[in-house]
Formats: structure tokens, sequence, C-alpha cells
């Protein structure tokens, strides 16, 4: 009996395939950071949602090619850290700070410390997602996903990036939503992972009439489009969270009929 393995070996390439990706949605997060540094805040958007698409795909071709590693999970965890944790917090910096600033040193800080807190957030979702994945309902994400929040907050930036008089009530606004974005995601709502979704299942008329409609207004209006989209995704957990209570305590002080 022959101890020779005559199943095909595998191409060196795949398992380098992954990684590539993800070495990509890094690049796309540096660029972010550089061009927010050189005042290109259009750019720096862009660059967030570039990393966001290498990072959906990394995941997905390393389950395609089976070549899935600790390796490569740690790899990309890091990889999350610099494209939706640092790149937003120092785009939101460069881009506000700077102008929050000239109405006076307590606006500067409070925008310095709200950049700073979107950074730590991102590190401790990841922290924690890292954790407990192996025991995590994988329909469910506990606290917003940090793609999702980088999403809100570079659509925000590249909305605004050609506003040169956005005044202190928009840089406020900004920055409560950066703010938001990270407490969402150190919170403990569950945001629907949509990893189970059956791409087969019926579904009315009027939603396939209302899915090219969608896509038009997106390519119109894209970093809009972007920031609702994000938006409602960040809300719907709470949204869902806040029904259901009030659900509940209607059901408690309804009297029972005998």
């Amino acid at each position: 009996m022959s101890d020779v393995d005559d199943s095909p070996a595998r191409p060196r390439g795949v398992y380098w395939l992954p990684n590539l990706l993800t070495t990509g949605a890094i690049f796309a997060g540096f660029y972010a950071i550089v061009a927010a540094i050189d005042l290109r805040f259009e750019y720096a958007g862009i660059a967030v949602f570039v990393a966001m698409i290498f990072d959906g795909l990394d995941g997905r071709v390393a389950r395609w090619t089976q070549t899935a590693s600790a390796f490569g999970k740690e790899y990309d965890s890091l990889s999350d850290m610099v494209s939706f944790g640092v790149a937003p917090a120092i785009v939101t910096y460069q881009w506000g700070v700077a102008r929050i600033a000239e109405y006076g040193p307590l606006w500067r800080r409070i925008g310095w410390l709200v950049c700073f807190f979107y950074a730590a957030a991102a590190a401790l979702r990841l922290a924690r997602f890292n954790s407990r994945s192996a025991t995590q309902d994988k329909h469910y994400f506990e606290g917003l996903p940090s793609p999702s929040a980088a999403a809100i907050v570079a659509a925000l930036v590249w909305l605004a990036s050609d506003q040169t008089h956005i005044g202190l009530p928009g840089l406020i606004l900004a920055f409560c939503v950066t703010a938001i974005a990270g407490a969402l995601m150190i919170s403990r709502f569950a945001f629907n992972s949509f990893k189970y979704v059956n791409a087969g299942a019926k579904v009315r008329f009027t939603y396939i009439v209302l899915v090219p409609l969608a896509f038009i207004f997106i390519f119109l209006h894209l970093p809009t489009s972007l920031l609702v989209i994000f938006g409602l995704y960040a809300l719907s957990a709470p949204t869902v969270w806040v029904y259901r209570k009030l659900r509940r305590r209607n059901r408690s002080v309804t009297p029972t009929h005998e």
C-alpha cells in the first residue's frame, strides 16, 4: 500500500487570496486616513466603503476556497480595527475638530473625546466579538457591527465634504451621530446578521418593482442613500427593543376578564 497522497494538491496561491483581500481592506483604511490628512474628505469617505467591500469578500472567499484559518481570523480583526475603528475616528477628527474648535476650546475637547470614544468603542466591540464568536447566535450581532458604524460616520463626512460653512449645529449633530454609533457598537442590542437570508424565497411583486427604483435613488444620491440605509440598520435594534418593552408593559397592565 502506497503512503503517497494521490489527492490533487490545492494551489498555494489560493491560501493567499483571502489574506490579500484583507490587506486590501487595510490599504483602503490607511488611504482614508491619508486622504483625511490631505483634507480630501470625499475620497476618505469612499475609501471606508471600499474597505467594507474587501472586508465582506475575504471571509466569503476563505469559505468558498476552504482556506479559513486562525491566522486569517486574527488578521481580519486587526484589519477591522484599522479600517472601521481608527480610520473613521481620524477622518472625523480631521473633518470636524478643526471646524468646531473655532467656537471655543471646550468644543474642541468635546470633539477630540468623541473621536477617541468611537475608536475605543470599535476596539471593545471587536474584542467582545472575538471572545464570544464561538458561542454567539449567528443570526444576530451583539452590538452594532463596526463596519456598519464606520459606514454611518464615513457617509456623513462624505455627504458634508463639500459644505464649507456647516455651522455649530451641524457639527454638533455630526459628533452626536459619531458618539451614538460608538455607543451602539458596545451596546447589547441584537442586530440582525442577515447571514441566513433565503435568497430563493418568494417575495411580493411590489418588492420587485421597488428594487430598481431603490438602485436608481442610490446611484443618484449615493452618500445620502448609504447614510439612510446604515442609519436605519443602526436604529433597527433599539427600535425593536423599545417596541417589545412597550408591548410587554401593555400586556402587564391590561386587565384580564374571567
